[in-house]
């Protein structure tokens, strides 16, 4: 079950995996289990193998396309790193890393700079805006290579929604600037290491630690007091405002998730990606499970 599930996840992505990457993201601690049920599931042509990359579509064009993609983000991550410098140097950011499809390795034409950002405590809406400000002003609102969609405040580092999906995001992020902050996310969110026992740890050691600018240094000098809190919370009414408009169509509850906006989080995910993939991936284990008489329980909503 472990082994069919991860090769389904990254399947929803078109993402063939080696059988490590398997054994890493499942939850199963038994490697020969999880070697025993890609064997089987081989043998019932529930999932191919293609120069030894799985997948459960029988299209070897998905390895070419992941290979492609491999060597485009390699390619790619000085410039990611370089961005994330710039980001960090802005005030109240206490940690940056890189997240979406660049943190597992893959990218491609139609890509972007997807940053998971730490920030101070009550600061997160200020320090959001100005970064905004910054793509819109100096970047032409550019998206591709400063893409600043999830923003939570160190004095609620724990995510509340706890998945799959998640738990993934968690586990492959590239933390890049603010050692000891993204130590204590992952202190905060240990919730997440039971999803994938097997996977290495991410190593801190080689995080970066970069000064503010003197003007960062000034804005937060002028915002740190009353003054600030009362523009934090105006920026976060505002833009809740603004979102609600302009993101009418989508239903309460997915609003709530996709568009968070809290005085600890803020989450711009208007395809709301969280709900999609953890139902498609539900729908296609019990399509697999069903399709082929398999003894796994099915997934519940």
């Amino acid at each position: 079950m472990s082994a069919l599930q991860t090769i389904l996840y990254f399947s929803l992505f078109k993402y063939p995996l080696t059988r490590t990457e398997i054994f890493q993201f499942s939850n199963n601690p038994n490697q020969k289990e999880i070697d025993r049920e890609i064997d089987v599931l081989l043998e019932k042509g529930i999932i191919f193998n293609f120069d030894g990359f799985y997948i459960d579509v029988n299209d070897p064009d998905r390895v070419e396309r992941r290979l492609k993609g491999n060597e485009m983000a390699r390619n790619i991550m000085p410039k990611a790193v370089k961005v994330s410098r710039k980001i960090a140097k802005f005030p109240y950011i206490k940690s940056v890393s890189l997240s979406g499809a660049l943190s597992k390795g893959y990218y491609d034409d139609e890509g972007d700079f997807d940053f998971f950002i730490i920030t101070k405590p009550n600061r997160l809406w200020i320090a959001r805006t100005l970064l905004v400000l910054y793509k819109k002003i100096f970047l032409l609102n550019s998206k591709k290579y400063f893409c600043v969609n999830y923003f939570i405040s160190t004095d609620q580092l724990e995510i509340v929604e706890q998945n799959l999906f998640t738990a993934t995001e968690i586990a492959t992020l590239i933390p890049l600037y603010g050692k000891e902050t993204f130590e204590d996310f992952l202190a905060a969110n240990s919730w997440a290491t039971p999803y994938f026992p097997n996977k290495p740890k991410v190593k801190t050691s080689t995080i970066r630690e970069t000064p503010k600018s003197k003007l960062s240094k000034m804005i937060q000098r002028v915002f740190d007091g009353g003054f600030g809190l009362k523009l934090d919370n105006y920026l976060q009414k505002l833009t809740i405002k603004k979102w609600m408009r302009k993101f009418k169509h989508l239903e309460r509850e997915d609003f709530n998730i996709a568009m968070k906006s809290t005085r600890h989080v803020s989450k711009h995910h208007p395809q709301n990606y969280q709900n999609k993939v953890t139902k498609r991936l539900r729908e296609r284990y019990n399509e697999v499970i069903e399709q082929h008489d398999l003894k796994y329980p099915k997934k519940h909503a």
